[in-house]
């Protein structure tokens, strides 16, 4: 039975910053998506993985084949972006070329090389009276998406929602609509080839923010939504939505370098934690450095940081060891609390491990820190104080991410801790069903 549209809830309208609500006529098309989405969901539910793995190479080599088409598509975006002055860092998020879809394609064969959770015991006991208890994976249903100015995320979340038995419903922004457009509806052919329903993989974007009001208020035919972008589209999301939400968060990662560490190691992972991609949530924004290593390390650091392009926003202490030729500007609260997604670090000197980790603690969006320290104590301490959704120890906050981790492609990175928390993968696309087998019991 469907459940009745809400009330409509005021969000910002992508283009003037006015209230958009939806009109019933879009609330009435987005359920009807969402309804074939439900439809889809049922015959993929009882699909072999087998049948997945082969619809997953088959969209892999549709993707490919359609290279000039999406990388054409992708081009309208991108001129779009430029004209409205997108920053370098969501263009670069934004853009595909031949070698990123490639690259995409590659990461749905390397998903149909996974596990299928799709019926794993969790647990399973027999209870003293005979009962025979399983508790199994099983898929959540539909999936919604809602993002921003990443056309490689709709790959990626229907990708993941058909190997764990599911479909999905994306809005995926305007930054990206002719992208996403086109991506789609290669998807959706792919599928339809393979015998498998088109509806498995549906876009919402002809309806604008309105679609994704309509989208949030879908209770009861979408089973869970999943909101990836910036912290404004993020809080909307789990403030607006009556779909049970999985937080994203933002990233406002950090790197600490400890008194003991192997600065020749901490130089190359704070370059590639900031540098290696910018507009990234696992990017790392702020550089804490000890204060007893700071003369020696923080001059070395700026001056490679500042050779890639990089604006230091720094308290007294770091910007006095500074190179003059690096640009510097005073850091602000402002500056502790940003996630800039762009070629600006945040970095300040503190005393000790233990200002550290209360700098973590009042600034992190709970993403991602990273230690870097020869010292066992230290990083134990770090790891067990630091409460964010991954702790890296003398490695790069860039691997913060599903395919790095070994879990294939993801679709969103959960800073949240019910019911999924860091990169979510496969398993976090299921929920579980308890089966029970008994023979003629009844409660006494």
């Amino acid at each position: 039975m469907s459940v009745p549209v809400d009330t409509p809830v005021q969000v910002p309208s992508e283009a003037s910053g006015r209230s958009t609500a939806p009109s019933d006529d879009v609330a009435a098309q987005v359920r009807a998506v969402a309804r074939r989405a439900k439809d889809a969901s049922r015959v993929l539910a009882t699909a072999t993985r087998s049948t997945k793995d082969a619809a997953l190479h088959a969209l892999a080599d549709a993707l490919v084949a359609s290279t000039g088409q999406i990388v054409a598509a992708n081009a309208e975006d991108l001129e779009r972006g430029r004209a409205a002055g997108t920053s370098a860092g969501l263009l670069d998020r934004l853009a595909l070329d031949p070698a990123r879809i490639v690259a995409i394609a590659d990461a749905l064969r390397e998903l149909a090389a996974l596990p299928d959770p799709v019926g794993e015991v969790v647990r399973g006991s027999t209870l003293p009276n005979g009962l025979r208890l399983r508790q199994v994976r099983v898929p959540m249903g539909v999936v919604g998406m809602i993002y921003e100015a990443r056309p490689n995320v709709t790959v990626d979340a229907a990708g993941l929602a058909l190997k764990s038995g599911n479909a999905v419903v994306l809005r995926g922004g305007s930054a990206a609509a002719r992208s996403n457009e086109v991506i789609v509806g290669v998807l959706a052919d792919a599928l339809e080839r393979q015998g498998l329903p088109g509806d498995l993989v549906q876009s919402i974007d002809a309806w604008g923010r309105e679609g994704a009001v309509a989208l949030m208020h879908a209770r009861g035919l979408v089973d869970v939504l999943v909101p990836r972008g910036g912290a404004d589209l993020i809080q909307t999301v789990v403030r607006e939505s009556t779909v049970p939400v999985v937080e994203t968060g933002v990233g406002n990662c950090h790197v600490y370098v400890d008194e003991s560490a192997d600065l020749a190691m901490a130089l190359p992972i704070i370059l590639n934690a900031k540098t290696q991609r910018v507009g990234v949530c696992n990017a790392a924004e702020t550089l804490l450095v000890h204060r007893a290593v700071a003369d020696e390390f923080l001059p070395v650091a700026l001056a490679a940081l500042g050779d890639a392009g990089v604006t230091i926003h720094a308290d007294a202490p770091a910007r006095r060891l500074a190179p003059e030729e690096v640009s510097v500007v005073p850091a602000t609260d402002d500056d502790w609390g940003t996630e800039y997604l762009s070629l600006d670090l945040a970095v300040r000197v503190v005393d000790d491990l233990d200002e550290a980790i209360e700098h973590i603690r009042t600034w992190s969006s709970g993403h991602t820190e990273a230690i870097i320290t020869r010292d066992l104590a230290s990083s134990e301490r770090f790891v067990a104080e630091v409460d964010s959704a991954a702790v890296m120890v003398n490695a790069s906050t860039r691997f913060t991410d599903g395919g790095q981790l070994g879990l294939g492609a993801e679709i969103g990175i959960s800073t949240q801790k019910l019911h999924a928390r860091g990169p979510m993968g496969l398993a976090e696309l299921t929920t579980t069903k308890w089966i029970v087998h008994g023979d003629g019991h009844v409660r006494p």
